[in-house]
């Protein structure tokens, strides 16, 4: 039987802000583009992946769906940042997308395309726009997130930062400027500010905003049930039964949040963390206990064939610029709130993984004790790698946990793990933990090529897999093989 797991595209394929649509009877996932080992965000132009609704192990290849060179602004943006996609009434597809270069250097206009399918190819249609034919300029023009509410099309957009808050005078002018590329003149148009989260809706063209957007947060969250899980960006909207849930990435720059309104556009009450890819809050897990280095997150809830599912991204090398796509299936209870879930290796899977042969860069936990918020390249701690074609887990150090979450077992089963090293000192060794049993141990010879080493367990039932190195040096290691 298939098998998928985290993340759930090819493993060299880097789609994060994924927005999950279901379209007939496959979910698109719809995002940016990261490229392997890039030096900037959403360098590649789009494509989409799509799955049966029936069966989530099995994820297409649509193909480009849309390039960056088609938008007239190319010339001086080059890259496309998180886009999303709706259906309009008229039957077709609509892209929604903002273009820009090395962050913060964004175009701040908000592009649309149009296609017949979901799966591409689309058309560059124009920029969003007053009725008066000028360009959509309200607020911070970041994050498109669109949503046909039963016949009416609603814009969500926004970015948040704390200097219309702590700054006055021409210092907040500057620091406002250097973010929006906003002059005096036009921040002064907002009476509220251009911070925070906006709703916008268009006319039937799907390119014109038919009046002045509405703020569905308050600036300040001071004193209020957001403090501190604060709006950041990452606008996403979802409808469940009579209630609108508002999908964010929090200041917190690792997490989504959610809060749920009666109305669309106003009243939003802060519900909770969705998931955070460190497991920040998770069980209480304080930020300095983080499980994984954590960095900025996006993404969106949808229901699949019955089931809610929540899609994110993680990173992977020590910079912010490689970030691939993941899945947890949610739960929403009856009186609307979402349980934090936790980072899984099984993700989409229905169930733990069982035998096979399993890239170690699935792991879901990889910590040495001490991992960090953001951007880390001056420092030796262990994360995931693309060089020379293969990917893998280096820099391993001793004490670092790498865990898989989960496995059934059942009963007496051989463990592999495939690893290199150059270290010439007294051999490591790798402690398998199932749960909170040590189930076992593989000693750790020097090795300069890849190589197995393996060790019999006994154990029966679903759990987490960790190993643990012990040992001097730093490790590598590329494939699990569980049989």
């Amino acid at each position: 039987m298939a098998q998928v797991f985290n993340p759930f595209l090819p493993l060299d394929e880097y789609v994060p802000d994924g927005e999950p649509h279901v379209f007939g009877d496959r979910v698109y996932i719809y995002g940016s583009h990261d490229k392997e080992n890039g030096t900037s965000f959403c360098m590649l132009d789009y494509v989409t992946y799509s799955a049966s609704i029936y069966d989530l192990t099995d994820w297409r290849y649509e193909g480009v769906i849309y390039s960056a060179s088609k938008d007239p602004l190319y010339e001086k943006y080059k890259y496309m940042y998180a886009p999303d996609v709706v259906r309009g009434n008229d039957g077709k597809y609509y892209l929604y997308y903002s273009l820009a270069n090395d962050y913060p250097d964004c175009s701040f206009v908000i592009s649309v395309a149009k296609c017949d399918t979901p799966s591409g190819e689309f058309e560059f249609l124009g920029h969003l726009r007053w009725q008066d034919g000028s360009l959509f300029d309200y607020g911070i023009l970041f994050d498109p997130a669109v949503m046909n509410d039963q016949g009416t099309i609603r814009l969500y957009y926004g970015m948040w930062w704390p200097f219309e808050r702590d700054y006055c005078g021409k210092e907040m002018y500057e620091r406002l400027y250097s973010i929006s590329k906003k002059t005096k003149e036009e921040i002064d148009r907002h009476p509220d500010g251009i911070m925070g989260p906006f709703c916008a809706e268009l006319c039937s063209d799907m390119i014109t905003v038919k009046a002045e957007p509405k703020r569905i947060l308050t600036r300040d969250f001071t004193g209020t049930d957001f403090e501190g899980h604060e709006f950041f960006e990452a606008s996403s909207m979802r409808k469940v039964g009579n209630k609108y849930y508002f999908i964010y990435s929090s200041f917190n720059c690792n997490e989504l949040c959610y809060a749920t309104s009666s109305f669309p556009d106003r009243d939003f009450k802060f519900g909770g963390t969705i998931v955070s890819n460190g497991d920040i809050g998770y069980g209480g897990r304080l930020p300095k206990d983080r499980l994984n280095r954590t960095g900025n997150n996006h993404g969106s809830i949808e229901l699949i064939n019955g089931e809610w599912y929540v899609f994110y991204h993680r990173h992977t090398t020590k910079r912010e610029l490689s970030r691939q796509a993941c899945a947890e299936k949610i739960e929403i209870k009856n009186d609307g709130t979402i349980p934090q879930v936790e980072m899984t290796s099984c993700g989409l899977n229905g169930g733990p993984l069982k035998k096979g042969v399993f890239p170690a860069i699935i792991c879901c936990n990889l910590t040495n004790g001490n991992m960090p918020q953001g951007q880390c390249t001056d420092m030796c701690l262990p994360h995931i790698i693309s060089k020379n074609g293969e990917r893998f887990i280096c820099e391993i150090g001793d004490n670092t946990l790498i865990g898989y979450k989960y496995f059934h077992f059942l009963g007496r089963t051989r463990i592999g793990v495939k690893y290199r090293n150059c270290h010439t000192s007294p051999n490591g060794t790798l402690k398998i933990m199932c749960g909170d049993t040590l189930a076992g141990r593989i000693d750790i010879a020097p090795s300069e090529g890849w190589r197995y080493a393996y060790c019999d367990i006994d154990i029966s039932g679903n759990f987490p897999l960790y190993f643990i190195y012990v040992g001097n040096g730093l490790l590598d290691i590329i494939e699990l093989e569980i049989k």
